[in-house]
């Protein structure tokens, strides 16, 4: 056995709806730690990215397509370390934002994803287990944050 090499930066987006009522849930699909499960949308830094902010666009852009705009409050994180089913181990920040506008188009790597009230949330799954903590901290976050902090993307 190969032992892991890989340590991954991993960013999470926590979107929630503008009265931040809902939270927006993706079920991932082929994949090899959470298939099947719902989960924030993201994903891995990459080398070509120009800076945190632009891999979170990029991951945004993928995932949910680009006619979705979120804006995000860049400058604070909940961070979590993970440790992979193979070994590898990933720091995710994990980001407060807002769903602005615009239609969400889901790429291959989930097969569904639904506004889940936040009211709502203890009872709904299957889902990663930290998601309701981490929307609580989400929606503390933009409640107490200044709008002008928030960026587009």
């Amino acid at each position: 056995m190969n032992s892991p090499t890989l340590f991954q930066y991993c960013q999470k987006l926590i979107i929630l709806s503008e009265d931040l009522t809902k939270v927006l849930l993706a079920k991932r699909k082929g994949e090899a730690d959470y298939d099947g499960i719902y989960s924030f949308i993201g994903g891995k830094m990459e080398t070509t990215d120009a800076s945190i902010l632009a891999g979170m666009k990029r991951e945004k852009d993928e995932e949910i397509g680009s006619a979705a705009k979120i804006k995000v409050l860049p400058h604070e994180t909940y961070n979590l370390l993970f440790r992979k089913k193979d070994g590898n181990s990933m720091i995710l920040p994990h980001i407060a934002s807002v769903f602005v506008s615009g239609q969400i188009v889901l790429n291959e790597e989930y097969s569904d994803y639904q506004w889940v009230p936040t009211n709502k949330l203890t009872d709904f799954g299957p889902k990663i287990e930290n998601i309701s903590e981490l929307t609580r901290w989400a929606q503390k976050k933009l409640r107490n944050s200044d709008p002008a902090l928030l960026v587009e993307i």
